[in-house]
């Protein structure tokens, strides 16, 4: 399995710091089956509705990663945690549409646990990967198209230099329907005990391979 570490700076500022790792192989990412886009929908649509009567803070998952950005020293009003942003759109209305079958599942667990999530196609990866912060030559162009500049954000990095982040992820390991070979990084809430981190780690493992085809190998890294 991929090496993977988080920085010793991570943890010092945050003890419970931990990160949910699954590797895929031999997987295969197409178009969403019927299953996955309508729960995608119905959940975004039961969200909406709940999104009128609370406040985005009110949510626990988007409380904490506001705290953790927060203890990295990241503004989280000015740079938002990925589900806040997804949780933002929903609250427009602007539900967001199937992109592929791992894309979907990604955005499906990360608003139903409201943590952030990134996939990445592992060709794509080079080296050891470590969970840093970012500094002011740190930059990679993201999956929204802009030029992301990572400084006092966390982020994945390897031999290339930054990749992915709870931030935005970058379009260079992006997962399309020619990965085969994919790396999940789930940024679990400080808060969950590890019962909890390795049990959606692995709920997210079994739907994965259910659709995808495959095997795969589970870590849990504090």
């Amino acid at each position: 399995m991929l090496e993977i570490t988080i920085s010793p700076m991570i943890k010092e500022k945050m003890a419970d710091f931990k990160i949910g790792v699954i590797h895929y192989q031999d997987i295969s990412v197409g178009e969403s089956p019927q299953m996955l886009k309508g729960r995608l929908q119905l959940f975004q649509e039961s969200l909406y509705f709940d999104l009128e009567e609370k406040e985005l803070t009110n949510f626990k998952g988007i409380k904490n990663w506001r705290k953790v950005f927060k203890t990295i020293g990241t503004d989280p009003s000015r740079y938002r945690p990925s589900v806040e942003s997804l949780y933002r759109r929903i609250k427009k209305q602007s539900f967001i549409g199937s992109i592929n079958s791992a894309a979907d599942l990604n955005n499906f667990f990360s608003l139903k646990y409201e943590i952030p999530i990134g996939i990445y196609d592992m060709n794509k990866i080079e080296g050891p990967v470590e969970i840093t912060v970012g500094h002011s030559n740190d930059e990679y162009i993201g999956i929204n198209g802009r030029t992301i500049n990572m400084e006092n954000k966390l982020l994945s990095s390897d031999h290339l230099g930054p990749f992915g982040s709870p931030y935005v992820d970058s379009e260079r390991t992006t997962v399309t329907e020619l990965t085969k070979e994919a790396l999940h990084i789930i940024y679990l809430s400080p808060t969950m005990t590890k019962t909890e981190s390795t049990n959606l780690t692995n709920s997210l493992k079994e739907m994965f391979l259910q659709i995808h085809g495959g095997v795969a190998s589970v870590d849990i890294i504090e």
